[in-house]
């Protein structure tokens, strides 16, 4: 009997010694979150904060949607996404209005945990800066980000209305100078190719965009991948050794891992996190974040925050908490880094 229990007792050491001592609670930073969906509508905000509670997301980069889809005359049933027919988007600046409005019904303390972020332009438009000027000076220190902005966006850029913005256009250009003159990062969608060319077909215009604005911060959002490159080529086999050289020659990018980057990059087939992608952020402790990327609904946003905790834990811990929570309000202006830090 006493040998049964040593083996027991051995057997439980065992045990103890190759699992985990606990598990890890994260708290998280939302870096990518669309208070609206296309048609500017929104759960509102007593949902978001519900939402952010229960999922323990202590801050969210807050942002309208660039565009509307319209209605169109001819359509009897109205869309229920930007894809639901072939009518346009347009450029909608009143996303900014909406955006600013519900902020300004929080009390203090709850204000603090939101970041917002200004997209409300065109970025063809060489007035946009101009317009983004009158913005910030309506609202002194609301705004602490400018983006998304849509550049390269497969078919959301199909459908807008005007020209295909480019990340190096000379619009955006005057945008980059102003964002470096107020602190302000900048995020942007950029596509790295179109859904048939297996290769990184509009990098170049990103690189511009970085190489020739060195003092402005840019979050590429998902990493230049969307859900139409996934339908189309299921995995940039590129993507891994192009994000690798840009982290390497270009301190001003930084790295939004939300919606498509989860999978298949950051975790395989069988919810693994994917090694050499671990190795990377180890690399750049400091260059990747996290988000959601919902659109003005808000019911599975904990669990989208959530599923990330399969790739931070592959992480050392410290590092993992950076990309979970503190990467994102490390990149904001310094007053609100200085601000977030105290929450």
């Amino acid at each position: 009997m006493l040998f049964n229990l040593r083996n027991c007792l051995a057997a439980f050491c065992l045990i103890a010694s190759i699992a985990p001592v606990h598990a890890r609670d994260y708290h998280y930073s939302d870096a990518h979150l669309h208070f609206v969906d296309f048609f500017q509508e929104s759960d509102g905000m007593s949902r978001l904060l519900k939402a952010m509670d229960a999922g323990n997301i202590d801050h969210v980069m807050i942002s309208g949607i660039p565009v509307a889809k319209k209605w169109h005359e001819n359509e009897p049933k109205r869309p229920r996404y930007y894809a639901g027919d072939d009518a346009p988007v347009y450029w909608y600046s009143a996303t900014d209005v909406v955006v600013a409005a519900a902020l300004k019904e929080l009390d203090e303390q709850e204000r603090r945990r939101f970041h917002p972020f200004l997209s409300g332009f065109n970025p063809n438009d060489k007035n946009a800066d101009a317009h983004i000027r009158r913005m910030l000076d309506l609202d002194p220190g609301l705004w602490q980000g400018l983006g998304e902005i849509f550049t390269r966006h497969d078919d959301v850029t199909a459908l807008t209305e005007g020209d295909t913005p480019r990340a190096n256009n000379e619009a955006l250009t005057r945008v980059y100078h102003l964002a470096a003159e107020y602190d302000l990062p900048v995020m942007l969608h950029s596509n790295i190719t179109s859904k048939r060319e297996r290769n990184p077909l509009y990098l170049g215009e990103l690189e511009d965009a970085l190489r020739n604005h060195p003092h402005t911060r840019f979050i590429w959002a998902h990493a230049g991948t969307s859900m139409e490159l996934h339908r189309h080529q299921e995995k940039l086999e590129f993507l891994l050794p192009t994000v690798k050289r840009l982290l390497d020659d270009y301190p001003n990018l930084y790295i939004d891992l939300s919606w498509t980057m989860l999978r298949p990059y950051l975790l395989d087939e069988s919810n693994a996190p994917v090694s050499e992608w671990v190795s990377l952020v180890e690399k750049h402790p400091t260059r990747f974040m996290i988000g959601s990327d919902v659109v003005g609904r808000f019911e599975g946003l904990g669990d989208g925050m959530r599923a990330f905790d399969p790739f931070l834990d592959a992480l050392p811990e410290k590092v993992a908490r950076k990309v979970a929570r503190d990467n994102f309000l490390s990149i904001l202006p310094k007053k609100s880094t200085k601000q977030s830090s105290q929450d």
